[in-house]
């Protein structure tokens, strides 16, 4: 089996606010915008995308039409503090602070405008206890 291409899609009644929330935080570009579905890529590495589904399409199974639940999204990024500062700046609130976590990621927690755990994070040391227990 080959794997052509895969990304996320994250089920939203608030299509533009999240579009918006990802473009201006983490400058993704909109590559594809409709009412029912919206397709983001990373400005400088296109093969990294983003989806904005409109939860209650047709094309959502019926079971599968309730707020987004059970699913954490991954950003990495250069500089967590900076975004953070931007967050700030935006009157967001996080969900948690930019924290070092012992495994070696500086790690901040946001939540989209359609109720997605976002965890944003960059590379840090890791703990000499983490890199202990790994020999």
């Amino acid at each position: 089996m080959t794997v052509l291409r895969s990304f996320v899609c994250i089920f939203s009644d608030r299509l533009p606010e999240v579009r918006d929330f990802y473009v201006e935080l983490f400058g993704w570009r909109v590559d594809f915008d409709s009412e029912w579905f919206v397709h983001l890529q990373a400005k400088d590495n296109p093969s990294i995308e983003l989806g904005i589904l409109r939860r209650n399409h047709d094309i959502v199974p019926e079971a599968f039409r309730t707020a987004p639940a059970g699913m954490l999204l991954t950003i990495v990024v250069p500089d967590v503090d900076a975004v953070h500062r931007a967050v700030v700046q935006r009157g967001l609130e996080p969900v948690e602070a930019p924290r070092n976590l012992f495994y070696g990621q500086r790690r901040m927690l946001l939540r989209d405008p359609s109720g997605t755990l976002v965890d944003v994070s960059s590379e840090c040391p890791p703990s000499p206890e983490f890199m202990a227990s790994l020999k």
